[in-house]
């Protein structure tokens, strides 16, 4: 581990400066998006995402030389927590002087789950590790915006009050989408979905969903005869609910065990990728009230 860190230092060393001025680096989409409006109006603070817009979860990301150049840069590391980034121990290792914020600071969660959740091998888990998807729950992101906000503030405590004016706009908004959502869920004919990734745990706490089966599995990789028999099985005694997938997922797997049951596929959007310029300051709104009306659609708003 320590030669891997002094390898990539001394290839940081070896590449070209940034322009000098004040950086907060995020780790992953949805934190870059908060951080976003959280920096928006502050002249002078720079917001990089470490990882591309369209990586996705991090569960495997391993930290690139470009990683720990835009690192080297950074007066702020805003991260989810919550186990989301494997990879903290090396920057703490790295980087013993850089502040980093956790946004899922406080935040209640979630550390199994009661579904048929299938994984990888083909075995039936009773439970999985603690899930780190909570930004997909509207007054979770609304808590994650707080807490980033006072580490943005307490940073750069001359922006500290547009810093904090933002946050308070931005926590607004997001606790008003929650409950424009939990309106907007609360009289559908079913509840029960099956999804093909961890991600949805907390939204379906939140807006009273019930996930009936977790498939996890590789991208691309299709379900074994065993699990879609067994997925098949769950699916029919429950009367076919929808299938939701994932615009970052291969859905082969959606699609061979829709045409084995008949249920119907859609997709929710996680909010884990997205446009890199021009993006809305309200792209995380729009994707959330875009997941409500698929849902409506799906499972039969009264």
């Amino acid at each position: 581990m320590i030669r891997k860190i002094l390898a990539l230092l001394l290839a940081v060393l070896l590449l070209p400066s940034f322009a000098a001025g004040e950086v907060v680096v995020t780790s992953f989409y949805p934190i870059w998006l908060l951080a976003l409006n959280l920096a928006d109006g502050v002249e002078g603070l720079e917001v990089r995402n470490l990882a591309a817009p369209d990586t996705g979860c991090l569960h495997d990301y391993q930290l690139q030389t470009a990683d720990m150049k835009v690192l080297a840069e950074a007066d702020l590391f805003l991260v989810n927590g919550a186990g989301m980034e494997s990879y903290l121990g090396m920057v703490y290792d790295a980087f013993p002087e850089l502040p980093v914020a956790e946004a899922s600071q406080g935040i209640p969660l979630l550390a199994g789950t009661d579904a048929l959740s299938i994984g990888e091998s083909g075995a039936e888990e009773e439970e999985e590790e603690v899930n780190a998807h909570i930004w997909l729950s509207a007054a979770n992101a609304a808590r994650m915006a707080e807490n980033m906000t006072a580490a943005m503030a307490e940073r750069f405590p001359a922006a500290a009050e547009t810093i904090r004016r933002n946050g308070a706009e931005l926590s607004a908004r997001l606790e008003a989408l929650d409950l424009e959502l939990r309106d907007g869920l609360s009289n559908l004919s079913s509840r029960d979905i099956v999804t093909f990734h961890e991600a949805f745990p907390y939204f379906a706490a939140a807006y009273d969903l019930h996930v009936a089966a977790v498939v996890k599995r590789e991208p691309g990789e299709t379900l074994t005869p065993a699990q879609l028999a067994r997925l098949t099985e769950v699916i029919r005694a429950l009367g076919n609910p929808p299938l939701f997938v994932e615009p970052q997922y291969e859905d082969l797997s959606a699609r061979a065990l829709a045409a084995e049951t008949g249920a119907p596929v859609y997709t929710l959007d996680p909010v884990v990728t997205g446009p890199e310029a021009d993006v809305p300051l309200d792209y995380y709104e729009t994707v959330m009230r875009q997941n409500m009306a698929t849902l409506r659609e799906a499972l039969g708003a009264q």
